[in-house]
Order: structure tokens, then sequence, then C-alpha cells
């Protein structure tokens, strides 16, 4: 179930329909990094912990939307059969709508529930995003937080404040831009430092980056920097150095 953050209306029905094929045409590739990702998880100490997968889901990414959230779909999923992860997916999209679900173990009920979030026309809404973050690790650690977006159109101050006090409670936040808007890179890029995270950029083109990013956060969330160095992938000491200096990907 997804929670409405910032209204009382009815949760708005979650339209269906199978992703076009066009958009599709990465999945040879997905489905053999999931099966990938399967094998390295089982291979790897269990771990814990809690990581929000945060969206913008306004109309501006519809193009690569559903391609977008088949991938981050699967890699958690894949990730998450092996280890003791607990994910909450948090979107925005049209006139104030912002919605969570619950932290879930068995991703498979968010898979389900990306896949079918359609996009809207509106602002962004990044800064409920880092209120609602720092609510849920007051309640109980959150470990780290992934946004994925490609526009920001609030104020610049009022988020690095909330993503300064993100970084003060330990809660890293993964900012993966999509296209080249300069003023998204700079905010975002600020958001990541004042936070200790990082950032990346993504587009139709680095699919297959983008999993394997998102699962070296996945892998943080749950064991921290050892978990990473023990796995030594390459994304996994791309993730590590960016950690560390604070540098941009």
């Amino acid at each position: 179930m997804l929670i409405p953050m910032s209204d009382k209306k009815p949760p708005v029905p979650l339209h269906t329909d199978k992703p076009p094929a066009e958009l599709r045409s990465g999945a040879s590739e997905i489905d053999a990094f999931v099966r990938q990702a399967r094998a390295l998880a089982a291979s790897r100490p269990t771990g814990s912990g809690r990581l929000i997968l945060a969206l913008d889901a306004t109309m501006s990414r519809q193009p690569t939307w559903d391609l977008a959230c088949r991938l981050q779909a699967e890699m958690f999923d894949a990730v998450a059969k092996a280890s003791a992860l607990k994910v909450q997916l948090v979107y925005f999209r049209g006139l104030g709508e912002c919605r969570s679900s619950k932290f879930v173990g068995d991703t498979t009920t968010l898979k389900n529930l990306m896949v079918g979030i359609d996009c809207r026309g509106g602002n962004t809404q990044i800064g409920k995003v880092f209120s609602h973050a720092l609510r849920e690790t007051e309640r109980e650690k959150v470990d780290a937080v992934v946004f994925i977006g490609d526009a920001m159109e609030e104020a610049i101050d009022d988020l690095a404040e909330k993503a300064g006090s993100l970084g003060l409670h330990g809660v890293p936040v993964f900012l993966f831009q999509e296209g080249r808007d300069a003023l998204v890179e700079h905010a975002f890029k600020e958001f990541a430092r004042l936070s200790k995270g990082a950032w990346f950029r993504f587009d139709r083109n680095s699919a297959a980056a983008l999993a394997k990013l998102l699962s070296a956060v996945a892998v943080f969330a749950t064991g921290g920097l050892k978990a990473l160095e023990a796995r030594g992938r390459p994304e996994d000491q791309l993730m590590i150095e960016h950690l560390k200096s604070g540098k941009a990907g």
C-alpha cells in the first residue's frame, strides 16, 4: 500500500499497462545482470539494512520511465533475496502528490507498484522526500536514500539544509541524474556532498551501469564500506572512491 505523504486524498489507482516494446529493448542485458547479482549476493555474508528508493514521477521522465522502473525493481529484487535489506518506495508526481510504501523485504510488491506508476505533470517535491527520510530515520535507522530524477525546481538552500541534516544522521543520499541540466547537476552534487553520499549521471544508454551502481548502493546499505570492499566489483570500488573522497560520478 502506498501512503500519501502530503494530503488526505484517497490513493490514486495505479495503471497496470505493460511497458511498450521499445522500452524493453534492454531486457536481455538486464536479465543477465539479475542472474549475476543473485550469484554475487548469495556468496557474501547476510547483512541487514533499510533503504529508501525515491523516484521523480513527473512528466519529463516519461520517455525512459518504464525501462528505469523495471531495471530498479529487478536489481533490488535480486539483491534483497540474499540479504535482510528492506526497501521503501517513495515517489512524487502531479499537483502535490507524494506517496510512500511500507518498508518491505519481499520486493516483489515494490516491483509491482513501480511498474504500475504512470508519470504526471507537476513540479519536483524533493524537499518532501528528504523530510520524510529524516522522519523515518528518527523512528528507525535508515542506511541510505536513493533518488532518481532529472529536475530540481525548489529552493536549493532549503534542500541543502535537509541534505546536511541527513548527513548528520548518517543517512547518505545517492542521487542519479537523468539528463544534463547544469543547475540540476550542481544541486544534486551539493546534496550528495552534504549528506556524504554520491552523484551519478545516467541515460537510456547506461542502463547496465545504473543497475550495477544501484546494486552497490544496496550492498552498502546492508553492510557499509566493508561489504563493498568484500564484494570487490568495479562498481563497488567506484562507489567506495566516491564515498571516501566526496567526488561526483
